[in-house]
């Protein structure tokens, strides 16, 4: 079954949604540990940042593989 493009960014926004509060809450607890301190709206920012890398990487990512499926499906329905 084919996953639509709306679709896979539907599903990369809802993962990288959820990846970016704990990506935050991840660096109020470990950035101290590393004598990095810094202000909550620097944190948001930090999480911001990468979570815009995140979705463009994650929603590429999975355009490449449903394209490779593609191309399989098209390979084996021309041998046949």
């Amino acid at each position: 079954m084919k996953q639509s493009r709306a679709m896979s960014l539907v599903e990369s926004l809802a993962n990288v949604g959820v990846g970016y509060w704990l990506a935050v809450v991840t660096q109020l607890l470990v950035f101290p540990i590393f004598g990095l301190h810094t202000t909550l709206a620097e944190n948001l920012t930090i999480g911001a940042i990468f979570t815009v890398v995140s979705i463009g990487r994650s929603y590429c990512l999975r355009r490449l593989f449903e394209g490779l499926r593609v191309y399989r499906e098209s390979r084996k329905a021309a041998e046949a």
